[in-house]
């Protein structure tokens, strides 16, 4: 197999063997912890502008399959793997690993120790790097990584968003036959008499699966780009609003927070991952960079008002600031005070205590820093959903 490198900011260098597209790569190198859902991590927009390292050692076993696409493309800038599987066994799969990467034009790289580089970003935090297939000199290689562009500031979303406002009408649809030979359908609530709602999706790096489970509950979606002008969205007459996940740094996406500081209060808004951190911006919160982001499909948070423990699935760098808070020491509902009145923090993360949601006590507005759309999964958080149709309910009554 051709030799290739990858080589880090820091002047760490590991060498393995060329996967994927042949070519050199250069992003944020960051580490996810789910041991399946490979395809959805490539195709998650949210994944622009970073190389993802699995550590799941075995990757690709069951290949690849085009429903299971979060979106039209593959985002992911490099791909990292223990081992990646050639001969895939799934009768859903359509082709391998190594194929899909090729055809999608990713750089990756196999046969290093994801487990010794994974303990290194932790130590030292995610940092750029390059995956090469070409240049296999470690000392080129590490300074095009010391001089490549960081993601802070960056405006990743605009690299991702639609271009033109969709409408959206999948559900979650048809999954696998029962065992029995009928096909089986997700059995999350369905509300009887079609679309009731009508919703209108920020895409700042929109997941499908966020509006199958949109449609699932029952709302008519419109997905509009990312700068779409507040006035366009208002003359939709939606009866709420989401801000999608999305990639990079919130504080790049200035257009983004400003429509946001306008719609609060004017109709129920959820936010979900970046959409979490720009609505925090736009109350007059702060955001910062974790160390090493929150990757994966096990990330544990706790749920303030109930005390319970919800499985997440997790894909950002970035999280809303609010000092002092801990999961070992809040009430029920720690409060700030922002410009659109008090807040309350819903969720903590039980892994660094990051915010994990925030609720509005003033206006019907909500938000979550993880997935609850995830999957393959958890599916702990899908009730999620189901909230947000609640509270444009209680706009109605």
């Amino acid at each position: 197999m051709k030799k290739a490198i990858l080589a880090l900011a820091d002047g760490t260098v590991f060498e393995g063997c060329a996967l994927g597209f042949e070519g050199e790569t250069v992003g944020e190198v960051v580490f996810n912890t789910a041991m399946s859902g490979y395809q959805e991590i490539l195709t998650d927009p949210s994944y622009k502008g970073q190389i993802v390292t699995m550590t799941c050692p075995h990757i690709g076993n069951y290949g690849v399959t085009r429903e299971d696409t979060e979106s039209r493309r593959v985002w992911a800038e490099g791909f990292v793997v223990k081992e990646s599987s050639r001969k895939p066994s799934n009768w859903r799969g359509e082709q391998a690993l190594d194929e899909y990467l090729k055809q999608a034009r990713v750089v990756g790289i196999e046969g290093l120790d994801t487990r010794a580089l994974t303990r290194h970003l932790r130590d030292v935090g995610s940092q750029q790097g390059v995956i090469s297939h070409v240049d296999l000199d470690p000392r080129r290689v590490v300074e095009k990584a010391r001089t490549a562009p960081s993601i802070l500031g960056r405006d990743l979303v605009a690299e991702v968003t639609c271009r033109q406002p969709y409408e959206w009408t999948d559900g979650s649809g048809v999954w696998a036959p029962d065992v029995d030979g009928e096909a089986s359908r997700d059995r999350r609530s369905h509300l009887d008499g079609g679309n009731k709602f009508r919703v209108v999706a920020y895409d700042f790096g929109i997941k499908r699966n966020i509006l199958r489970r949109l449609v699932d509950v029952g709302c008519a979606v419109t997905v509009v780009p990312a700068s779409t002008a507040v006035e366009a969205v208002e003359a939709m007459k939606p009866d709420g609003l989401v801000l999608s996940n999305g990639p990079g740094d919130p504080e790049g996406v200035p257009y983004g927070i400003e429509a946001v500081r306008q719609l609060i209060g004017r109709r129920p808004i959820l936010g979900i991952c970046l959409g979490h951190q720009i609505l925090g911006l736009a109350m007059g919160l702060s955001t910062y960079k974790l160390k090493f982001g929150h990757h994966g499909a096990n990330h544990p948070v706790l749920d303030l008002r109930t005390r319970k423990v919800e499985i997440t699935s997790q894909n950002h760098n970035f999280a809303v600031r609010v000092p002092g808070v801990s999961h070992t020491t809040a009430g029920q509902r720690p409060v700030v005070e922002t410009k659109y009145g008090p807040v309350a923090i819903s969720h903590l993360s039980l892994n660094d205590d990051a915010v994990e949601g925030m609720a509005c006590l003033d206006h019907p507005v909500f938000s979550i820093q993880y997935h609850p759309e995830a999957s393959p999964g958890p599916h702990d958080s899908a009730y999620l959903f189901e909230q947000f149709v609640k509270t444009m309910e209680k706009g109605h009554a």
